[in-house]
């Protein structure tokens, strides 16, 4: 008996390590993708927010999986901007430019998370359903922090950075944290969901079938996809 159990407990350290080595491998691939989004310089802004929609869809939907792909997006567009930087001279408005794209891919890349998760709430309630209170309270704790994941990722980013290419992720940072995002814009819409949900679960008939970050993930699909394209954007987001 102790064999077995030694056993599973072997198959499942080789799972997680399994799992493990495979997530990297997708972060790793997902920021050369964006540094080669950065480096060719077309259509940066839709390439890094399709890249990290996918990323995102792939993932485990969690606070964890979130930051480490925003990470990933965050260093491929560091190098893919410091070797633009260095092979061309006197390039820095264009530079700013570029990584200003990748930086509204992003965010945008992210207010698509908030909006699917405000999708499935809604859907949920137009079907007299409810999601658990305990899971609502667990989403929107991690919801209130993706915009704070984005700007800390940013000045991270900015921080990491030397000279030229610093001042410009710094700026944009700034810009970002002053002025507001695309995400915080759609933050404010989804909580505002969330709040008539739990005012409303006393009047629900059924709860819902599946959970919450189920069905958050089957929208970030369809919008991944493109099954859902029609979706407004947000066009209060200053470059």
């Amino acid at each position: 008996m102790q064999n077995d159990n030694s056993d599973t407990r072997a198959g499942q350290h080789n799972t997680t390590s399994s799992d493990n080595n495979r997530i990297k491998d997708d972060l790793t691939q997902l920021e050369q993708e964006i540094h080669d989004a950065l480096v060719d310089g077309v259509n940066i802004r839709e390439t890094v927010h399709n890249l990290t929609l996918h990323a995102i869809n792939a993932e485990r939907l969690d606070v964890d999986s979130i930051r480490r792909i925003t990470t990933a997006v965050t260093n491929g567009v560091h190098e893919g901007a410091q070797k633009q930087l260095l092979a061309t001279s006197n390039q820095t408005q264009a530079a700013k430019s570029q990584i200003s794209e990748a930086v509204s891919g992003l965010d945008s890349a992210l207010a698509r998370v908030a909006e699917a998760t405000k999708l499935a709430v809604q859907e949920a309630a137009g079907r007299a359903q409810k999601f658990s209170d305990k899971e609502l309270v667990r989403t929107k704790s991690d919801l209130e922090g993706l915009e704070s994941i984005f700007l800390d990722t940013l000045q991270n980013a900015a921080s990491g950075a030397k000279g030229v290419l610093s001042d410009i992720l710094q700026d944009i940072a700034t810009h970002a944290k002053n002025n507001g995002t695309v995400v915080g814009a759609q933050l404010k819409e989804t909580l505002t969901i969330f709040t008539q949900q739990a005012a409303s679960v006393s009047h629900a008939q059924l709860d819902a079938g599946v959970q919450l970050a189920q069905s958050t993930a089957d929208f970030i699909h369809k919008i991944a996809t493109g099954v859902l394209s029609g979706i407004k954007d947000h066009t209060q987001h200053k470059k």
